[in-house]
Parts: C-alpha cells; structure tokens; sequence
C-alpha cells in the first residue's frame, strides 16, 4: 500500500524565502544591467538609451518591494534587529541620494538635499534609508525634473520631507488614511506595498507618548507630491 507524502511547510516562511532568492537573482540582473548602460551610452540614440534606464529603475522598484516583503515579514515574526541610535540626519539623506543618483541622472531628475550639518535623531537607520528610498521611487514616476529631500526638527519631531514638481497626488489618495492605502488597484498595478510598509516603520518609532506617521500632501516648495514623514 502506498503512503502519501506530505511534509508541514510554514507558508509564510516559503514565500520569504523564495523573495530571498528572488531579490539576489534581481540584484544580479540590475549589475548586469548598470554595465550594460555604461557601455551603450555613446553607441545608441537617446530614446533607446532613456527605455535601458526606464528598465533598470523598474527593476529597481522590483527589489526595494522586495526588501519591504522581507522586511514586513520579519517584523511579523518579531525577528527584525531593530537598532534604533542616534544618526547624523544629513549623512542618511546624502546616502540615500547616493544610491539612487545614477537612476534619477538616466532622467535629467536634479535631486537636493536640505538639511542642517549638525542635525541628529534617533531612529533606525535601515529602516527609515528604505523608507525615503520608497518616497524617491514615487518622485521619480511623477517628477517633471526635481525632487527635493528635506529635513527639519519641528514640535519636537524631526519631519522628513520629499518634494517634487509634479501634478501631486490625486484627490482620492490624499483623502484617505495612508495607513489604509494598501488596497489592490488592478486597474494601476498598485498594490499599496510601500506605502504600508513606511507606515509601519513610522509606528514603529516612539518617544514617550510620541508615535511616529506617515502622511502625504501637496504643494511643498515645488507646488508638486509631498511625502511626509515626522520621527519622536
């Protein structure tokens, strides 16, 4: 008589560690990719050229998503190193930059940093790097050509600010919670991923009776999308 196998498999567990190889595999096409543009930025027009940097800022936003599954999932499983310790503000903003400069160059996007030299907080570095990295990915798709990262200690909150110059955010999106703004939208491809993770990130951080939040707006110093986020 045969036996059926069956073998207990933690779901979730599963699907985090396929996003794992996932997210190296990507990684591995987007160096791949980076070579490619370097090598082809004099040897083909400026449409083909401009469609190689739309593929690799795409691919981009594929593996900070992933990440932010990672991510959400360790948190659930309460595995997350939380390290919260005091940063230099500025140095964080710049890195960020950093990371992104060759992508926001591929479309003539000038990024600028405001900050004060001397500006310190206390917060997860990782985290709150992940979190701007979101907020820039959606400046990127709606910027005419500047985004502005800005940093400010107001209330005793420090607010992280990113602006561009684009339309803003539409009616719909500024009227609900950010919180709640996970929903799936078939008809845009959106599935709310990033706004909910910086959500949790930003409730994560507190001070007392001090929580952290997530909100957005328009108008700025660009007139366009504002990405708000204040820290205890």
């Amino acid at each position: 008589m045969e036996q059926e196998y069956t073998e207990d498999i933690n779901f979730s567990d599963f699907i985090a560690s396929s996003t794992h190889d996932m997210k190296n595999s990507l990684n591995i096409q987007i160096g791949f990719l980076e070579e490619l543009m370097g090598e082809c930025r004099n040897k083909i027009d400026a449409a083909m050229l401009d469609r190689l940097g739309h593929t690799i800022y795409e691919a981009g936003r594929m593996n900070v998503n992933l990440i932010q599954i990672l991510s959400l999932y360790k948190l659930g499983k309460s595995i997350y190193p939380i390290d919260i310790a005091e940063q230099s503000v500025r140095d964080v903003l710049e890195e960020v930059v950093l990371q992104n400069q060759s992508i926001m160059g591929y479309k003539g996007i000038e990024v600028a940093v405001a900050c004060a030299e001397n500006c310190y907080w206390y917060f997860d570095r990782d985290l709150i790097s992940g979190v701007l990295i979101n907020a820039l990915n959606n400046a990127y798709n709606y910027t005419t050509d500047k985004i502005r990262i800005v940093a400010n200690i107001n209330a005793g909150m420090l607010e992280l600010r990113v602006e561009d110059n684009g339309r803003g955010y539409p009616p719909g999106l500024l009227q609900a919670n950010v919180d709640d703004s996970k929903g799936i939208s078939f008809s845009t491809g959106s599935t709310g991923l990033g706004f909910y993770f910086s959500s949790k990130v930003a409730g994560m951080h507190r001070n007392g009776d001090k929580q952290g939040r997530l909100t957005i707006e328009n108008g700025g110093t660009y007139g366009g999308g504002c990405f708000v986020l204040n820290l205890p």
